[in-house]
């Protein structure tokens, strides 16, 4: 097995795209952000390609941006590291900012599917978000734990896939969410079984790959302008600045000092333990399935 943050196969039309981190969960690091957007411009290139699978490896989707060791690869969130008109630049600047990769499955001509399982939180649910079309698990889980401290929405999408009553409710308390409640209140379109995911998008892609490609990219093309008009740029440019923001307020910055003297598990359990109770601090019957177990 390649130990290559990203793996990319193109076969019969079907590009599949895998985050293969899967002992981290498919976290997020500049390495692998970087592998993504390549693998993207890679199949929107290929004429041969009509259809863009994204997928985790092992457990789950993504969990999110990756927290580990103490937050020791984040090189500007410490006081004296921190720049907000730095921060500023990084985040607004097509080149430099993770929100133009994972809008390279919304922007991309060719349609896009984010096939989720495991954990799809934080970071990892911009991200999947972005895509066109989400299938996943009934057992997965959606969510922004960001929502309670350190963070702010990115890509918006929370936001323009749901009716302003849900938008709001998951903005405010952060709660998780599962496949299958998420495919209720549509902020993504289907959700299975986890045995049947693998079946339910191979189906999926199977009836786009029999559209004409000219068709597939217009059809996309005309709804993404509809959202574009809905201000969704604007959106976009204002999130990522906030998040700067959230991780730099007095409970932002202690939120890190707490990572690294105590540890990001330290942090975590205060985080979403009572009176949420949920993400790592639920109990185990409310975790997703694991594929490994299967």
């Amino acid at each position: 097995m390649t130990t290559e943050p990203i793996i990319y196969e193109a076969r019969n039309a079907i590009a599949t795209i895998t985050l293969n981190r899967p002992d981290k969960a498919n976290t997020l690091r500049y390495e692998l952000i970087q592998q993504l957007g390549q693998a993207l411009e890679r199949a929107n290139r290929d004429d041969a390609v009509k259809v863009i699978v994204l997928q985790g490896a092992g457990d789950n989707f993504c969990g999110g941006f990756d927290f580990s060791n103490g937050l020791e690869h984040y090189g500007n969130i410490t006081e004296t590291g921190y720049d907000p008109g730095r921060d500023v630049h990084s985040v607004t600047n097509v080149y430099t900012s993770y929100l133009s990769t994972f809008m390279g499955l919304w922007r991309g001509g060719k349609p896009s599917i984010a096939k989720v399982h495991g954990y799809c939180v934080g970071g990892g649910s911009e991200m999947a978000l972005c895509a066109d079309l989400v299938v996943a698990s009934d057992c997965a889980r959606l969510g922004t734990p960001y929502a309670r401290v350190w963070g702010c929405h990115l890509s918006g999408m929370w936001v323009y896939r749901l009716g302003l009553a849900k938008a709001k409710y998951y903005a405010l308390t952060g709660e998780w969410i599962s496949g299958k409640e998420a495919a209720r209140i549509e902020l993504i379109n289907t959700s299975v079984p986890l045995e049947d995911l693998d079946g339910e998008v191979d189906s999926l892609t199977a009836k786009l790959a029999s559209i004409p490609l000219t068709q597939l990219v217009s059809m996309k093309l005309i709804v993404n302008q509809a959202y574009d008009n809905m201000g969704l740029q604007s959106t976009q440019t204002l999130g990522p600045i906030l998040d700067g923001i959230m991780r730099n307020t007095p409970e932002g910055r202690d939120f890190v000092r707490v990572a690294e003297s105590e540890g990001v598990r330290e942090v975590i359990e205060r985080r979403d333990g009572l009176p949420f109770g949920d993400y790592s601090q639920a109990p185990a019957d409310q975790q997703p399935r694991k594929r490994s177990q299967l």
